[in-house]
């Protein structure tokens, strides 16, 4: 894309342009190398207008009610005032690689709203069920003027703590009585998430959601290494307390700016997203100059003809005799 295309795409994304910002991000989600380098080109020319959202993950169990939560929410920040965007990551077909669930049809209110921008995206396989240029797509909202950007994750599961690394307030929503408390403890929420949210407090769950919320508590105070999430009990379906979320949200954001943990670990999360993108161009160097080595090499570990590690050195140094080919 010519440099003066760019630069009006980009003009169009900054004045709040709804099909520049979906065409934009269609154009980061690409994995062609041309489309690839006019993404990187784009974000940098809008970089100085990002950063000023507050970025929020939202992670828990298939049927944990998360894009009714979000659907909820969002109606009550877009009343509020705010510009709402949510980054929502399904499940990829293996066949086409699409996005399965649908979650914009399943946070239909929401996604009426002008004030609001639902974006659904293929994981694709993506380690933390999180698409891998989210990041650069919310980069593209908050260009665009949104003022709360909402990242959906696929499920809960060790890999999806992944969205910690891209958002300011990590939230982890649980069911009640379904023994998600203690699957939460395993797989390293208490450690990451930095709000638990029992979800579907009405009727006759409730007594089971305030139950399934004291023992989370009683859990976070033992096992927070630092300061523990805190713990809450919401009705996305009735919208009880989904104020006292955001509330919390709030005060979270609030701290970690008070303290110049929000500058830190946005420093950070830079860091991490530049090594996940210079492990995707390897894997992509790799795949262009090893491909039939490569396939030949997996077959032979498959078939135990071949130890791994034997072809992961036979792979490299080929990539070395090569360079240093062309290096002469």
């Amino acid at each position: 894309m010519a440099a003066e295309r760019l630069t009006e795409l980009a003009r169009r994304i900054a004045d709040g342009e709804r099909a520049a910002l979906a065409r934009a991000i269609t154009l980061v989600e690409s994995r062609r190398p041309a489309h690839r380098a006019d993404a990187a080109a784009l974000v940098q020319e809008l970089l100085p207008r990002t950063g000023r959202a507050v970025r929020v993950g939202i992670t828990g169990a298939p049927g944990v009610g998360k894009s009714t939560l979000i659907d909820a929410l969002g109606q009550s920040l877009v009343t509020s005032g705010e510009r709402v965007a949510v980054l929502a990551v399904d499940p990829s077909s293996t066949r086409t690689g699409g996005a399965i669930l649908g979650d914009k049809t399943r946070m239909g209110t929401l996604a009426a709203s002008q004030q609001a921008f639902i974006r659904p995206s293929p994981s694709a396989g993506s380690l933390g069920g999180v698409a891998a240029r989210t990041r650069e797509a919310m980069l593209l909202v908050e260009a665009a003027g949104f003022t709360v950007v909402v990242v959906e994750t696929v499920g809960v599961g060790q890999s999806e703590l992944a969205v910690a690394d891209m958002v300011d307030t990590f939230v982890a929503l649980m069911l009640p009585g379904a023994g998600d408390e203690l699957q939460g403890i395993k797989k390293g929420l208490v450690e990451q998430a930095d709000i638990i949210v029992v979800n579907k407090a009405d009727g006759d769950a409730l007594p089971a959601a305030r139950r399934a919320a004291a023992e989370l508590l009683s859990a976070v105070k033992i096992l927070a290494s630092e300061v523990p999430p805190e713990v809450m009990t919401v009705s996305a379906r009735t919208g009880e307390r989904l104020d006292a979320l955001w509330q919390a949200v709030v005060r979270h954001r609030a701290g970690l700016e008070e303290t110049g943990r929000l500058c830190e670990r946005r420093r950070s999360q830079n860091v991490v997203w530049m090594r996940d993108m210079i492990a995707d161009g390897l894997n992509a160097f790799l795949a262009e100059r090893a491909g039939g080595a490569l396939v030949v090499a997996t077959e032979a570990v498959r078939d135990g003809r071949l130890a791994p590690s034997a072809a992961a050195a036979s792979i490299l140094a080929r990539l070395a005799k090569d360079d240093a080919v062309e290096a002469h």
